[in-house]
């Protein structure tokens, strides 16, 4: 693979560009002292409704989807597009839930949902179990931005560890010193750049290969050669799996971390709301974004590795310029989440996990702490994606889908009825944990669809799915038990005033 000189001219400008708005970021409403977690993690909680629609956006539409969903596509056919789906299932579910969590997390000052969880219930191992799902389902999920960066730079001919560590090293000193602030910034910028990359494509593309029909046919002609043999249609055995992933992801997306510390930097709950009607129009781009896959299997791409699909195809069909501006669209697209999800992990660490057991850190402290920990965060995940291969980093991000899963008792359940005891919770969530795992890890992690045997019919559906089932039924049981032996329920210390209306 040869150097794209001009591509790599292209791609550089404009990371220089965000590299720049990422530093700047630290002086754009800045408050008198960023010596607070609130500040530093939450950005004061200030953001509008445009510059919360611009992060969380950022946030959800990772680099990855623009790389994982078409290659889904590209090596398996119509179950790619369960992405799709559960995107639109996602926000009635956003509207009715988080406004209400946000809501609540201002009035009482939390800046996580463990957080939540710790004042909801009053159970410290319940919530460490919350706060350590979220950091676990995180590493991975970061990993998987810096496999992003590594797949266009790759694409631009350039090999070796270097260029990772450099945008690494970039992306750690602005988050330190500009906390969500920097990635509020840059969001904008990269999606104004992904919708010019994405239509582009989407048009010119498809002229130049002969027009939506014949794209469809090669696809399915190309699609019916492969090992397993995959379609444009799903079929049959499919249903229940494509339907279950998509449920099951639009559970976990919301219940993410860097979900979370997105929408707690709104300014109020109507800021939510508004998200919660705007964010579709993300939906309308990812259904854009899917169709690369068929696009680049139509353009003739030849690749082991399909994440390299969509890289390979601005290569070749667009001039070098344009497929710099594009590889760079995609890039910048990994930094937005990956430092959202740092902080969300250092938040989560600060608060709930080493804070559990130090309460009485002063705000300065807190904020130290996160900002070493985001280093931390950001560091591991940069080892992990240089010292294993990265279908590792794919696979562990299957897992904390399922885990993520387990945390919607707790959680969203709690944001509407205090009756769960919290030790049921705790049990639940362990069952939901060790159950999910098991399945994924009896499939040797390439899939998170497991066949279920029942009466003697199989039902392959999401792992999460039956996980967060035995969750939920072994919860309500214990609730029960534990109810009736007058067990401990714990306090709710939050304000029963913040779930009303």
């Amino acid at each position: 693979m040869h150097l794209h000189t001009t591509a790599l001219i292209i791609f550089c400008v404009f990371f220089l560009l965000v590299t720049w708005a990422g530093f700047w970021a630290a002086r754009w409403r800045r408050p008198k002292s960023m010596a607070s977690l609130e500040e530093w993690g939450l950005a004061g909680r200030t953001f509008g409704t445009w510059i919360t629609w611009f992060l969380i956006g950022g946030d959800l539409y990772t680099a990855y989807t623009v790389i994982a969903v078409p290659a889904l596509l590209y090596g398996g056919g119509a179950m790619g597009f369960f992405a799709v789906p559960y995107a639109v299932i996602t926000y009635p579910y956003m509207m009715l839930v988080l406004p209400r969590l946000w809501t609540i997390c201002h009035r009482h000052g939390y800046v996580t949902f463990a957080d939540f969880v710790g004042g909801r219930y009053g159970n410290r191992w319940l919530t460490l179990a919350i706060a350590l799902t979220g950091v676990m389902a995180l590493m991975p999920y970061i990993a998987l931005q810096l496999v992003g960066i590594q797949v266009v730079i790759e694409a631009m001919g350039i090999r070796g560890e270097w260029p990772l560590a450099a945008a690494f090293i970039i992306l750690a000193a602005y988050t330190y010193s500009s906390g969500l602030r920097a990635p509020a910034v840059i969001a904008i910028v990269k999606d104004i750049m992904l919708y010019i990359m994405v239509l582009a494509a989407v048009i010119f593309i498809p002229i130049k290969l002969g027009g939506y029909a014949h794209v469809f046919a090669a696809a399915d002609h190309a699609l019916a050669a492969h090992i397993p043999a995959a379609s444009i249609s799903l079929r049959p055995g499919q249903f229940l799996g494509y339907s279950t992933l998509a449920i099951g992801s639009a559970i976990a997306l919301m219940l993410y971390p860097h979900t979370a510390t997105a929408v707690l930097s709104a300014k109020s709950a109507n800021t939510v709301r508004r998200n919660a009607a705007m964010l579709p129009a993300y939906s309308f781009m990812l259904g854009l974004v899917a169709l690369l896959g068929y696009l680049a299997l139509t353009a003739g791409v030849v690749t082991k590795d399909t994440s390299l699909a969509v890289p390979l195809l601005f290569m070749k069909m667009f001039p070098e310029w344009f497929s710099g501006f594009c590889l760079a669209a995609i890039a910048i697209g990994a930094l937005v989440p990956a430092a959202i999800m740092s902080i969300a992990a250092s938040n989560l660490f600060t608060r709930n996990l080493y804070g559990e057991f130090r309460r009485n850190m002063l705000p300065h402290q807190e904020s130290r702490t996160a900002k070493l920990v985001s280093l931390c965060v950001k560091f591991g995940a940069l080892v992990f994606v240089l010292g294993l291969p990265p279908t590792y980093a794919i696979e562990m991000q299957l897992l904390g889908g399922i885990w993520i899963c387990q945390m919607f008792p707790s959680i969203v359940l709690g944001a509407f009825t205090r009756w769960f005891h919290p030790w049921a919770l705790f049990w639940g969530w362990a069952l939901g944990m060790a159950s999910g795992t098991g399945m994924a890890l009896s499939l040797g992690l390439k899939s998170s669809v497991y066949p279920l045997h029942i009466a003697g019919h199989v039902f392959s559906m999401y792992a999460a799915v039956p996980a967060l089932l035995l969750n939920l039924v072994l919860s309500a049981v214990l609730t029960v038990v534990f109810r009736a032996a007058n067990i401990n329920p714990g306090t709710d210390t939050t304000d029963a005033s913040a779930y009303v209306g």
